[in-house]
């Protein structure tokens, strides 16, 4: 349906249509996201089976399922111990389908219709009954060239994609594809959270493999700022335009050399405290920031989400496993620090993500609405979706315009929801506007110039992908 979820008001409904026609076939920026780099190294890759594409890898359906008292080890989700898990796909994806009135009304369940229905060509429902035919229908796509990831990369019409790796990587994957004759534009993005983070699983192990792959002994501080540098330094000539963070808060805090030597020196021997987690966190923020004001790669920052929350969850299967959880959090006094030092860097920009939707208006509008250095993310994890779109733009642009917003970003590991997730931004961004323009806030000129900005120019011009 072409005009599927856009206000029933007729005059509206029409300008949406209008508005969204003229963007529904722009290329596909996609500047941060989760997709392997895997899938586009090898040629030949393939998906597996659509429990391997569809279920294992998506904490957005198997937290639902989990939430309805469904085991993830009868959903195949992996174990950190090595104990079994159901291997029968076929049984996998009966259980999903009996359960999948769940998703009625919820975004996942909006990606995964318009999924099977744009990208497979399948209208049929998912339920019990259908489920088989379904599965065999995916299954046959998925074993055709035409479903291979650098074929499904030109057919989704994606101009660049960003993948997130850690500081650590080699980046193989990315030399692979560079040194191919595929034309595809896959670019990493620097994330160091497992050598930054105090507390992330592993960190000490973290900093040996930083030595490993910077060449630079970390033993203090200083050493380990160089290893920082030249990983960045690595990334950007592989193509990166980005750096990316996640903070459980948004407190920034300027430590002296000798306090960060000293927090540094207590985390080598194991003996960080809580709080000497989050100083040192505060402090790497802004130290980041000052690096990106000297390289130019774009600061991304993630903030709210209180990850593991469910600790049997995370002992028996690790991270990333739907028990993240958002919390309340403040930006204002947080980010002072930083902002004092970088927040009129004319090289600079920074790319605020939240999932304390309490702070749209309050505090992060009126910031980024200020400093040149900010831009908005867009609705971020458990508010992508159709409302969360709407409460966003109701919330920020009053305040800070859509051209403080860093357009859209797919944020995924689901690789074929990627052209769904955009569609969805584009009808979102449509029909807000045509409301914008029967209201008389707008007329349809300003609107057709604002819905391509939302649908591309701000996304490439935010993070720098011109080149």
């Amino acid at each position: 349906m072409h005009n599927r979820y856009f206000s029933s008001e007729p005059a509206q409904n029409q300008m949406a249509v209008d508005l969204y026609d003229t963007v529904k076939d722009l290329p596909l920026i996609c500047p941060h996201g989760h997709v392997d780099p895997r899938l586009f190294s090898d040629p030949d890759y393939q998906f597996g089976s659509p429990v391997d594409l569809l279920i294992i890898p998506d904490h957005y359906i198997f937290r639902m399922l989990y939430s309805q008292g469904i085991a993830l080890d009868s959903l195949g989700i992996p174990r950190q111990d090595g104990e079994p898990v159901e291997v029968d796909h076929r049984k996998i994806w009966q259980l999903v389908c009996d359960n999948w009135h769940l998703f009625r009304a919820t975004p996942t369940g909006i990606w995964i219709r318009d999924e099977l229905a744009d990208v497979f060509g399948i209208t049929n429902k998912m339920n019990s009954a259908n489920a088989q035919a379904i599965y065999d229908a995916i299954d046959e796509k998925l074993k055709s060239d035409d479903f291979r990831p650098r074929a499904m990369f030109d057919r989704f019409n994606i101009e660049v994609l960003a993948t997130t790796d850690a500081a650590t990587d080699t980046l193989s994957h990315h030399q692979a594809i560079l040194d191919s004759d595929w034309k595809g534009r896959i670019v990493p993005t620097f994330r160091p959270d497992s050598v930054v983070n105090l507390d992330f699983d592993g960190w000490r192990d973290n900093i040996d493999t930083l030595s490993e792959v910077s060449g630079i002994s970390v033993t203090n501080y200083k050493s380990y700022i160089q290893a920082l540098e030249q990983r960045r330094e690595f990334f950007k000539s592989m193509g990166a335009t980005a750096t990316d963070h996640a903070a459980l808060i948004a407190y920034t805090e300027v430590l002296s050399d000798a306090e960060a030597e000293s927090i540094f020196q207590r985390a080598l021997a194991g003996e960080a405290t809580d709080k000497d987690a989050v100083r040192f966190t505060g402090h790497m923020l802004i130290e980041m920031a000052r690096m990106s004001s000297e390289d130019g790669l774009v600061m991304q920052l993630h903030v709210g989400s209180f990850r593991n929350h469910n600790p049997i969850i995370h002992q028996h299967f690790g991270r990333d496993k739907g028990a993240d959880i958002p919390i309340a959090t403040e930006w204002t006094k947080s980010l002072k620090p930083l902002l004092e030092r970088y927040g009129n860097d004319p090289n600079m920009t920074l790319v605020l993500f939240n999932l304390d939707e309490t702070t749209y208006s309050r505090e992060m509008a009126p910031l980024a609405g200020h400093y040149p250095i900010l831009r908005l993310g867009p609705p971020w994890w458990f508010f992508d979706s159709w409302m969360g779109m709407h409460r966003f733009l109701d919330a920020v642009v009053e305040t800070a315009g859509i051209y403080n917003i860093a357009g859209f970003n797919d944020d995924t590991r689901a690789y074929p929801s990627i052209p769904t997730r955009h569609d969805v931004w584009r009808r979102a961004c449509s029909d807000w506007l045509a409301g914008q323009v029967v209201r008389g806030f707008i007329d349809m000129d300003d609107a057709n110039e604002m819905v391509k900005a939302l649908a591309y120019d701000l996304a490439k011009q935010t993070y720098r992908l011109d080149g």
